[in-house]
């Protein structure tokens, strides 16, 4: 009996052991590793990059997506390498499980192991402690980089020393950067920095420097930019016909963010008067002739007529006082935005359009108004005093008559007549020329100008001096592009460009 318990136990332990040995070898739990690798800062995928983890399991290599996959990883807490030459080796902890694919992402950053940094920039232009910097320059610097196949980025830091303000300009590789509208008469400060993509910044030293002082610019006029007109001012090479430049000394008084224009000047005081929309109005500001202490004048009753871009106003001589239009009324304001008094009203309901002043009489004044079409025009000088018409320049002319001035003793007007005649639904002028009228003897006659079939001149303003006028030459085109003329009166008539791209003209 003992010899037979023996045998019947022997295999059964057998079994045992063979059936544990089994379970041991097919039991392994197993997932997959899936990822991608991409570069750090631009996310472009890397290729052939070698990925391996620890534990040891498979290594594999990135595709050309940037795509890897670890099949068959025991289930296990991983720390998952990438590893690339020229790159910084990463890692990542992944836990598998099973039957489940765990994700991992790579951004492998560029090693600047043996990439050296860019040289330090030289700052160029302006010079350090230069004084009468223009208020448009282009800074200018120098820098380089020892490797060559390195991207060079630039950013200058420009700082206005009297409002501490800080102003970033980015450059790809161009070591210049033309900044314009800086402010008068201010210290700015400014760097460079430089950044090649792999190691840090690099930055200059700080540099200094002084913009010119207020210049001494007689013209204003307007500008389109950004949907908006922007007021600015300029002056002239002194040269004529051919020879003259355009353009010269232009300085951005107003921000295309507002739509400011037909700016009046008045040098007895140093100021400028424009009109500018505030709320669905048109009012009056003044500001100093250099941009600054903007200022609004009226407010209860706004300038109005039957298109606000060809209403006019006008200072009183001495610049205590403006005169303005709204539809039928013509209002006098005193220049703190005081004393707003109904001066003038037409009789018929025409709208009043332009006004002005004569300097040395400044009991008359000069008016423009037509009809709610624009229409059915007439100038005059009214005597405020006598509440009186005093002298009728034109009326009963069919199109469109504008751009008002009187000379200073009140004798001489200047006008512009559409002389095409024509009169329709979108005021649009077809033939603009300048006229002169003499008061005394009540004889006008046409200016002889260079303007040819196709373009209007409008807007015309007498010199200070009388001796020449200042007028917008345009198109008759939709979208035409104005510009800015001068024609000067001698024994040849001479026309010159002012101002490219500018309209409304005036000058102090």
């Amino acid at each position: 009996m003992k010899q037979l318990k023996t045998l019947v136990f022997l295999p059964l332990l057998l079994l045992v052991f063979t059936t544990c040995s089994e379970e041991q070898i097919d039991g392994d739990r197993i997932g997959t590793i899936n990822g991608k690798v991409v570069a750090k800062g631009t996310n472009a995928p890397l290729e052939n990059v070698k990925v391996s983890t620890n534990p040891v399991s498979s290594t594999v290599f990135t595709d050309e997506e940037g795509n890897f996959m670890i099949e068959n990883a025991v289930v296990n807490t991983y720390a998952v390498q990438a590893e690339l030459a020229g790159y910084v080796t990463a890692f990542e902890s992944v836990a598998v499980l099973e039957n489940t694919v765990a994700v991992v992402a790579f951004e492998l950053a560029l090693s600047n192991a043996n990439n050296q940094p860019p040289s330090v920039p030289v700052l160029v232009f302006p010079e350090d402690l230069q004084t009468d910097v223009p208020f448009e320059v282009q800074f200018t610097w120098e820098s380089s980089d020892p490797d060559t196949d390195d991207d060079l980025s630039y950013i200058l830091e420009l700082r206005n020393g009297a409002t501490n303000n800080i102003e970033l300009y980015e450059t790809a590789q161009d070591t210049f950067y033309l900044a314009s509208n800086l402010d008068l008469a201010t210290t700015y400060f400014w760097q460079v920095k430089v950044n090649d993509g792999v190691n840090d910044d690099v930055v200059s030293q700080i540099s200094q420097f002084t913009t010119i002082a207020l210049p001494n610019n007689p013209y204003f006029f307007v500008k389109r930019e950004e949907g908006n007109s922007v007021i600015y001012s300029g002056n002239e090479d002194g040269l004529n016909g051919n020879e003259s430049e355009a353009d010269i000394s232009v300085l951005k008084l107003t921000s295309a963010a507002n739509n400011s224009f037909r700016p009046r000047s008045n040098p007895v005081i140093n100021k400028v008067a424009y009109l500018r929309n505030v709320g669905g109005n048109t009012q009056i500001f003044t500001m100093d002739t250099g941009g600054g202490n903007k200022t609004q004048i009226t407010s209860v009753i706004p300038v109005n007529g039957f298109r606000i871009d060809e209403a006019d106003f006008c200072w009183a001589q001495n610049g205590s006082q403006l005169y303005y239009p709204n539809l039928d009324k013509l209002y006098r304001v005193n220049a703190d935005g005081s004393g707003t008094v109904l001066m003038y009203q037409t009789t018929d309901g025409s709208f009043i359009t332009e006004v002005e002043e004569a300097a040395f009489d400044t009991d008359l004044l000069l008016i423009k108004t037509n009809d709610y079409s624009g229409y059915n025009a007439r100038i005059f000088t009214y005597r405020l005093s006598l509440n009186t018409e005093e002298t009728i320049v034109t009326q009963g002319v069919p199109g469109a008559l504008g751009g008002i001035d009187i000379t200073a003793n009140g004798q001489r007007v200047v006008y512009t007549r559409d002389v095409s005649g024509s009169e329709n639904l979108n005021y649009r002028i077809f033939e603009s020329r300048m006229f002169v009228f003499d008061i005394p003897s009540m004889v006008g006659a046409q200016l002889s100008t260079d303007a040819a079939l196709g373009e209007n001149d409008l807007d015309v303003k007498y010199a200070p001096n009388e001796g020449a006028v200042i007028f917008t030459r345009v198109g008759n085109n939709i979208g035409a592009i104005p510009s800015v003329f001068k024609l000067q009166f001698d024994t040849t008539i001479e026309e010159k460009q002012l101002f490219s791209a500018g309209s409304m003209p005036d000058w102090k």
